[in-house]
């Protein structure tokens, strides 16, 4: 009688390979994450003191080509210029994940694709729902759908919080899986009339640029200032300019060839990733963030539909999207949990994932662009409902921080200083076979130079 097929696991721990990305890559980013988190609150002091004035008159100063028509605000340079930079190192990661990492196979990329899609149709659900009934608009119907994954691992950071590497991956590829459709509903929703000349260009540079990386030609000096010319069109083909960042990251190759330690676009990644993170993100939160905050002001957060829908579909929209989508994934897939996880760790995650700031401050400039005070009201709600989702994040992770703990120390002891987690050597057969594999290609490498070397073949290494 045939042994039953085991059933497949939901977050389950990662191979040994794609756990290190992801501690690589989420050190960056809650780096990124605490710098966003300082940058937030210097905008709200700023614009809530005396010097308020100052806050105004510095992002609104103008600067920038008149005459290529880049003569933008500094807020403005924050929103279209350094996003793009952020949206480029979302590409990249993007690509990886397609083509190297979990999302390349079908079954791994069903949970946080569907977890991801119904975390933004239930904001957006909650959104029109609330304006419905309160006789709002349905304009910001996007602003709650996106989730800030530096914010959310700032939190993290500040928490304290050691969430066991499957959890950490999952909130990871979640917030990727994020914001490749918020990249589609800012391409679909919110291009405003095109230039198809600017366009055309756009697209030419994006073929030259294609072309320079598929001909592995190197050199920064080549590819920085293409990328400022294809940004500059793209900005004026009407298209939102951080999708000429977006097209960039994806072209990247992030597949290794034999000899590669490391893809291309994960060099690249790695390069750009500090420099989004640190520099980018936050200053684009400095100059977008600084919203008056009062008493009055907090009211209204509350008492108007737009603004109510916003905070509630972050903090209830979220949470419910993020968890029924993946149980409802576990239930028909007949999944089970990670082993040592439980269902409240994934409602937790959830919560997390309402914390929405970068790109649910920028959908919100661009769906209120003719009202500037129900911009900054949208902003305020924003805040508010992130706020509201870290808080009730905190407080749930730190009913299970002391059981995080302990399954964090379990991944990470190494007894033997090998640089290997003792889990993963013990009984882990992936990572076996990874490592016979790695033996294998040293070892043909090591004959191929030998026989290079000696200018014979590799026949005439075999002894007699």
């Amino acid at each position: 009688m045939a042994a039953p097929t085991p059933r497949p696991k939901v977050l389950a721990r990662l191979s040994l390979p794609e756990r290190n990305f992801v501690v690589n890559a989420l050190r960056t980013e809650t780096v990124g994450g605490v710098l966003l988190l300082l940058a937030a609150i210097a905008a709200l002091i700023w614009a809530n003191t005396p010097l308020k004035d100052s806050y105004e008159s510095v992002r609104t100063a103008h600067l920038g080509p008149g005459a290529l028509g880049l003569d933008l605000s500094v807020q403005h340079w924050a929103a279209d210029g350094l996003l793009a930079v952020f949206f480029f190192v979302a590409g990249a990661e993007l690509k990886r994940e397609l083509v190297a990492g979990d999302l390349r196979d079908p079954k791994a990329a069903m949970l946080p694709v569907i977890a991801a899609l119904c975390g933004m149709v239930a904001p957006a659900l909650v959104y029109l729902l609330v304006n419905s009934a309160g006789g709002g608009s349905a304009d910001g119907w996007a602003v709650p759908t996106a989730t800030d994954i530096a914010f959310a691992l700032a939190v993290l950071a500040v928490i304290g919080t050691s969430l066991p590497s499957a959890l950490r991956a999952f909130l990871l590829t979640l917030a990727v899986v994020d914001d490749l459709f918020a990249i589609l509903i800012i391409a679909v929703f919110f291009t405003g009339e095109l230039n198809f000349a600017a366009l055309g260009g756009a697209a030419a540079g994006l073929a030259v640029f294609w072309l320079l990386l598929r001909r592995e030609v190197r050199g920064w000096y080549l590819y920085v200032p293409l990328a400022l010319v294809i940004w500059g069109l793209m900005y004026n083909s009407g298209v939102h300019a951080t999708i000429a960042g977006v097209a960039m990251g994806l072209m990247l190759r992030c597949t290794r060839r034999e000899g590669e330690e490391h893809s291309p676009g994960e060099r690249v990644e790695h390069l750009v990733r500090p420099v989004s993170a640190g520099l980018a993100v936050p200053l684009f939160a400095l100059f977008s963030a600084g919203v008056v905050v009062s008493g009055g002001a907090l009211a209204e957060v509350f008492g108007t539909p737009q603004t109510l829908g916003v905070v509630l579909g972050l903090v209830v929209g979220k949470t419910v999207g993020i968890f029924v989508g993946t149980w409802l994934t576990a239930r028909f897939t007949r999944a089970e949990l990670g082993e040592k996880l439980a269902w409240p760790d994934v409602f937790a995650v959830a919560v997390l994932a309402g914390i929405g700031f970068t790109v649910s401050l920028l959908i919100g400039e661009l769906a209120f662009t003719g009202d500037p005070a129900l911009t900054e009201e949208v902003k305020a709600a924003v805040l508010t409902g992130s706020l509201i989702a870290a808080v009730c994040a905190t407080v749930l992770l730190k009913i299970r921080n002391a059981r995080y703990r302990r399954m964090y120390e379990d991944e990470e002891r190494d007894e033997d200083q090998d640089g290997i987690p003792d889990i993963y050597e013990t009984d882990d057969p992936e990572y076996h076979l990874r490592m016979a594999e790695l033996l294998e290609k040293r070892a043909a490498e090591h004959r191929r130079r030998a026989q290079v070397a000696g200018g014979g073949s590799a026949a005439d290494e075999r002894p007699a």
